[in-house]
């Protein structure tokens, strides 16, 4: 792999590309703890990195939820649309590898799990509105990640062959979702919620930050 260069970088967005997991975790605890209940870590963990209307079922069956999961989503869904203008920063180094994989070239795009509308207001923010063009959400595919049909999706916009991108990822579900897919995939853990031990199985190309990831392409 040394000597490997991509065709394309497929990016996950949460966490990988912003600080936004922390930003989620404030509008699932609202939700969940306004309704008289706990929102552990061990729960979390089930759901980092996994569709908005997947992990709302899993939520609302354990904690018994009263309303429909489509009403809990678009509660979710509003709060954290209002808290991404304030809240949300990119993570060290994003920026960076962003501008790297622009001088070399290479095609990129956002694979996320998130609403095509919290994709959007995220980059928007961000101020990449014309470098990420294609925004591939999970919301569309007949399943969320860990499948991999959002970053077959991306590749196929892309039009270039799985096997020939990097997709950058920080959730061990989003990174076994870019190798079903057959890409080679890097993980840079967001520290909210992982670490290099998770992705033991999944991929061995683990970094502890974007930078890091620069410094191996280059």
């Amino acid at each position: 792999m040394n000597n490997w260069q991509p065709e394309a970088v497929i990016f996950d967005m949460d966490g990988l590309l912003v600080d936004s997991e922390t930003v989620w975790l404030i509008a699932e605890t609202e939700m969940i703890e306004s309704r008289g209940h706990s929102y552990t870590d061990d729960v979390r963990a089930h759901i980092i990195g996994t569709r908005v209307d997947e992990f709302i079922v899993f939520l609302r069956d354990h904690y018994r939820l009263e309303p429909s999961a489509e009403a809990l989503a678009q509660e979710l869904l509003d709060h954290m649309l209002r808290l991404i203008p304030t809240h949300v920063k990119p993570q060290p180094g994003a920026n960076e590898v962003i501008q790297f994989v622009q001088e070399r070239g290479w095609p990129l795009a956002i694979a996320s799990s998130s609403p095509q509308s919290v994709i959007d207001a995220i980059v928007e923010s961000q101020g990449w509105g014309d470098i990420f063009r294609i925004r591939c959400s999970a919301e569309y595919e007949a399943h969320g990640k860990p499948a991999p049909d959002v970053y077959i999706t991306a590749a196929k916009r892309l039009q270039v062959n799985p096997a020939q991108c990097l997709a950058l990822e920080d959730s061990p579900n989003g990174a076994r979702a870019a190798v079903a897919a057959g890409m080679v995939c890097y993980a840079v853990p967001d520290r909210s919620h992982s670490d290099h031990h998770a992705f033991n199985g999944i991929t061995p190309y683990v970094f502890d930050s974007l930078y890091d990831v620069v410094d191996a392409l280059r």
